[in-house]
């Protein structure tokens, strides 16, 4: 698989700087395209570089499709590059070239040509892979070494994902990143956070599309330590003022406690001066 991929590369650097190379003689500039699989993408032909004969559309070298300007009638042969086009292309009323249902397999070169063997157009198309949405699951929850304060740890994981970045943000900013461009692999990218913070999301993005799942840690992080600050606002208000009360009611109880007993001393004292008199 790995060595059929170096391979399907080499061929297209080749091919691609073949038609580099005779573009100094004449030929137009690479346009490139980018679609998603499973869409369908038009190769806009420039009718106006040639206005007679028939024209001659092919994937890197290989003949797919013909289509006669004076009479505008086309001819798909989509049996050809492996059948990867069969029931796949049209040509529209101007020799533009439609691919329907795209896959990967349509990623590759394609060139316009007259009858003289001189290219008109060419396209370079990319089709992306559908991106996946990421999940993300509790890998355990443990004490933080330095502190007394919980710590959730998370794993976000994608799989069979090719040509991506694969990214953990909290909020808008970006917080760990990986980009890979193998094909079909599997990634996972790990987050430490406190508990019960739902700013961060795991973000799969290629050139094109994107695919972003937010993290709802109520669902994935224990409940965060008995702590002042762990708690919601109305919570700790009201923690506050019976903790305020309890003070309160201490320092009077305190309070009286004292002037008893010196009321006690005093009426003690004035009961040991009468009987002395």
């Amino acid at each position: 698989m790995f060595s059929k991929m170096l391979k399907k590369r080499f061929n297209m650097f080749i091919f691609f700087c073949l038609w580099s190379i005779s573009g100094v003689f004449g030929v137009g500039e690479v346009e490139s395209v980018s679609v998603t699989e499973g869409e369908s993408v038009t190769l806009n032909l420039d009718i106006t570089k040639t206005q007679e004969g028939e024209l001659i559309w092919r994937f890197e070298q290989i003949l797919i499709a013909t289509f006669n300007i004076q009479n505008n009638e086309s001819e798909c042969h989509d049996n050809t590059a492996g059948g990867r086009f069969r029931d796949r292309l049209e040509l529209d009323q101007n020799g533009s070239l439609i691919i329907t249902n795209t896959t990967t397999q349509h990623t590759g070169l394609y060139g316009v040509y007259n009858r003289s063997d001189i290219n008109i157009n060419i396209f370079s198309l990319t089709v992306y892979a559908r991106l996946p949405v990421p999940v993300i699951i509790s890998d355990s929850v443990k004490s933080s070494s330095s502190s007394s304060e919980q710590s959730c740890s998370l794993v976000c994981s994608v799989v069979n994902v090719s040509d991506v970045t694969f990214s953990w943000y909290k909020g808008n900013y970006l917080f760990s990143s990986i980009k890979m461009s193998d094909f079909n692999i599997s990634l996972s990218l790990r987050l430490e956070i406190e508990c019960l913070d739902d700013s961060y999301s795991c973000v799969i993005n290629n050139p094109i599309r994107n695919q972003t799942q937010h993290l709802n840690s109520t669902e994935l992080c224990q409940p965060c330590p008995e702590t002042l600050h762990c708690c919601g606002f109305t919570e700790a208000v009201i923690r506050l003022v019976l903790s305020a009360l309890v003070g309160v009611a201490a320092v009077a109880f305190l309070f009286y406690d004292i002037t008893s007993r010196r009321l006690q001393q005093k009426k003690s004292l004035q009961t040991s001066q009468s009987h002395t008199d």
